[in-house]
């Protein structure tokens, strides 16, 4: 398991079918380590806090092994790295294989999954396509996001290291799943048991729990 390419890229505003719209989903491959601080990686921003960013989603990881099937999907060759606005293009790291939950050495910094990613229209503003956004989730190809537990610095080329797995065993498509496409609610009662959950995800869940 290997970091693939490094992605920052500070907020911008640009101009969408005549309106202005603050981004900083378009994110640039560096070559030079990086800080990974609590809230963000160095170089990197957020540009509406009250949805993107925060302890619980600091990194956003995404793997490089759905470059291929996406290019493929949607007959298209003009992908780079950062193309769905992650932090970290990864190899190894696959959504039904990593634990919600898990710690993983990366470069120097501690980090833990938290949960999938689920992309607002910005996303759909990278791809060129609107309706992307909804092919996405539909995939279940979300990537996910991680908490920084302990600072370091990171590069292209840095192994991953898996530290703790998350003793629920429940994957980031698990999670996705229940509460996009199945909410079954032993999984879910199972889900709130783990450490390192968003708290933003923690109503939904409870509420799915619930269900008798």
């Amino acid at each position: 398991m290997e970091i693939v390419s490094v992605n920052v890229s500070l907020p911008k505003v640009i101009e969408i079918n005549g309106n202005r719209v603050e981004t900083g989903i378009f994110k640039n491959s560096v070559n030079e380590r990086v800080a990974v601080k609590k809230y963000n990686i160095a170089g990197d921003g957020q540009a509406d806090l009250a949805v993107h960013g925060g302890e619980f989603k600091a990194v956003y990881a995404y793997p490089h092994e759905h470059y291929d099937t996406w290019q493929s999907e949607l007959r298209r060759s003009d992908f780079t790295f950062g193309q769905f606005g992650e932090n970290l293009t990864t190899q190894g790291l696959l959504e039904h294989e990593v634990y919600v939950g898990s710690i993983y050495r990366m470069g120097t910094a501690l980090l833990q999954v938290t949960q999938p990613r689920v992309p607002c229209f910005k996303l759909g503003i990278r791809m060129n396509d609107p309706k992307f956004v909804k092919i996405f989730m539909q995939a279940q190809r979300t990537g996910f996001y991680l908490r920084v537990l302990e600072e370091g610095e990171i590069s292209a080329g840095d192994s991953i290291e898996l530290v703790t797995p998350a003793p629920q065993k429940l994957t980031v498509r698990d999670i996705n799943n229940l509460l996009y496409f199945d909410r079954d609610p032993e999984i879910a009662k199972r889900a709130l048991d783990i450490d390192g959950l968003a708290p933003g995800w923690l109503g939904s869940i409870q509420e799915i729990a619930a269900i008798v």
